[in-house]
């Protein structure tokens, strides 16, 4: 059985820049061996939020998961502050 191939996130975000400065998709597709489904899939991505687009297996790293604790903790004060 064939092993699946890991994508590093700046892999993924130089293929996609690939495409945005007029590359030809399945030309990118075929050059990185990579299926065209999965190429759009990326871009859907990261046209979604480039900031929270490739994290990973839905683990955030934990420097991410702190910041988000502390930012919704700042949003609970000052809704609090704000009543």
């Amino acid at each position: 059985m064939k092993e699946r191939r890991i994508f590093t996130k700046e892999f993924k975000i130089s293929v996609i820049r690939e495409i945005e400065n007029g590359k030809n998709a399945a030309q990118v597709c075929r050059e990185n061996v990579i299926h065209p489904s999965l190429l759009y899939k990326w871009k859907q991505e990261y046209k979604e939020g480039p900031q929270k687009a490739f994290r990973g297996h839905g683990n955030a790293s934990k420097l991410d998961a702190t910041v988000e604790e502390y930012e919704r903790v700042i949003g609970q004060l000052y809704a609090e502050n704000k009543f």
